[in-house]
């Protein structure tokens, strides 16, 4: 018997949150799908796992677009109705801010986050509630938008707050609000989930974060992310796809400047009418394409114009106690010398001391995270790729080590406990780390850039003119959507939608 089969509609190259959604919506449709992944479990950086006889988070902070089960969100409503049976933990609160001068516990809901801010900083509940409304109504447009295109003309009778709005910077549109500094301080932790400045970060990505995650709270798996990849993949095969692990794919062939399958670096050639690729578009033009010379010219030119977001750095930490005896009191904590994010923005740039950290205790949002009398609790940095890629070799372990040991001090000092006499186990992952296990160019796990040159309305209304090669399509943090978990999953879902498209007008063509 044959391992693959003679011919598929489609190959997903990648079986991570992107490619595995595109798998479920394809083979919910009744098209025969192979899923190719390097790695020997799916997930990409979805993932988990174990030190010490304890199952740990790879990577997820929380989960955005799912909502409450009786009132689900796009990503929450597709796995639900994919059939994908997760069990979901809300997060307790949005985030706790740790800024100069200011110490406060916001929680998710306009209204309550409105006014908390507002406790701390009297006289802005008006401003900040108007202001979330705001966003709230850009957000309901781009989730209408995204499914229901329509005129400009159209746009600006039915979804004016987002056409007043896209074409300005965050910065542009909150100066106009004419709020605190503190207030716009407490507003703007989120901004290390999107890695732009608010002076080069669109309204409209800011709005969609804000509301989403503000206005509905976020969410965890029970059972740490490696539960949704694990879930989706096996949902995926009862569905009919086709799964095969450690196949990493080496070359995607093309022929009359179509896609007509690929071939593994172990040798195998393997036959589709579609390709999806969740490997990044610069790897794919650069040295995936055969032959080389099917790569356009401006295939080229696009990945070259456009700017890579963030990487990750984290150390984690399973401790000795649990979280309140270590003064650890909330689920996320956001802890910044400033929040001018140009600055911030600029010191991600390079190896740290970095300036603005990102931590999470598990057990705040899963209390059997880790067994009794223990804690998990993560320090992460989200640095641009600039300074990463120019560490050798013969530094990388002395430079992993100099900034794990800064922010774990760092943090050890704020709690006024000294961390590193805690400790189980401590993992410490890097962009090279990311790069290694899942392939992502130079450990970038956000994409490209959301900037007020390159950003979501761009980049649908350019999505027809970068569409070099026929039957390829992308799906990924490097797609349209950009950066996130819940991104990768509409990403997944727009590279299907794309294919099915395509042979539905294949199809009305023949009538």
């Amino acid at each position: 018997m044959k391992f693959y089969k003679d011919h598929y509609d489609v190959i997903v190259i990648g079986g991570a949150l992107a490619g595995l959604s595109s798998a479920l919506m394809l083979a919910d449709k009744g098209l025969d799908v192979l899923v190719l992944e390097r790695h020997n479990l799916p997930g990409g950086i979805a993932t988990s796992f174990v030190r010490g006889g304890m199952e740990i988070e790879a990577a997820l902070h929380e989960m955005m677009s799912i909502g409450p089960k009786e009132n689900r969100l796009k990503v929450g409503k597709f796995l639900d109705d994919m059939g994908v049976d997760i069990d979901w933990l809300p997060v307790p609160e949005a985030y706790h801010a740790s800024l100069p001068g200011l110490e406060v516990t916001l929680h998710p809901g306009l209204e309550r986050f409105s006014r908390e801010i507002d406790e701390k900083v009297p006289g802005t509940y008006d401003k900040v509630l108007r202001l979330l409304k705001l966003c709230d109504e850009v957000f309901n447009s781009v989730n209408e938008l995204s499914i229901h295109p329509m005129s400009k003309a159209q746009m600006l009778l039915k979804h004016e707050a987002f056409v007043k709005t896209a074409g300005y910077s965050t910065k542009e549109v909150i100066d106009t609000f004419d709020l605190p500094q503190q207030a716009v301080d407490l507003l703007s932790p989120y901004w290390i989930y999107v890695g732009s400045s608010f002076s080069d970060l669109p309204f409209t990505i800011f709005s969609v974060l804000m509301a989403d995650y503000v206005g509905y709270g976020s969410f965890i798996p029970r059972k740490f992310s490696h539960e949704m990849s694990l879930k989706m993949a096996e949902r995926a095969e009862e569905m009919g796809v086709q799964i095969e692990y450690r196949q990493h794919v080496d070359k995607i062939l093309v022929r009359k400047n179509r896609v007509y399958g690929v071939r593994t670096a172990r040798g195998d050639e393997i036959y589709a009418d579609y390709v999806i690729s969740s490997a990044y578009p610069n790897a794919v033009y650069s040295h995936m394409i055969e032959p080389a010379s099917a790569v356009p010219e401006e295939a080229t030119k696009m990945v070259n114009a456009r700017r890579l977001g963030l990487t990750a750095f984290s150390v984690i930490l399973i401790l000795d106690r649990e979280a309140e005896e270590l003064n650890i009191h909330d689920y996320s904590i956001f802890r910044g010398d400033t929040m001018d994010t140009d600055v911030l923005y600029d010191n991600l740039a390079g190896l740290g001391p970095y300036r603005y950290l990102t931590c999470i205790c598990h057990n705040y949002g899963n209390p059997d995270a880790t067994p009794p009398g223990t804690c998990s609790f993560s320090v992460t940095v989200l640095p641009r790729v600039d300074g990463w890629k120019e560490v050798t070799a013969d530094e990388y372990d002395a430079v992993k080590h100099k900034v794990a040991r800064q922010v774990i001090d760092d943090m050890s000092a704020y709690f006024g406990v000294n961390l590193l006499d805690h400790v189980l186990e401590a993992v410490i992952e890097t962009p090279m780390t990311v790069a290694h296990y899942t392939g992502a160019w130079n450990g970038c796990i956000y994409g490209y850039s959301h900037t007020m040159e390159d950003h979501i309305i761009a980049r649908l209304q350019t999505a027809e003119h970068e569409h070099f090669i026929d039957g390829l399509e992308f799906a990924g943090a490097h797609a349209i959507s950009g950066d996130g978990m819940g991104p990768q999953v509409t990403n997944g879902r727009k590279a299907a939608k794309n294919i099915l498209d395509d042979l539905a007008e294949k199809e009305a063509g023949k009538k």
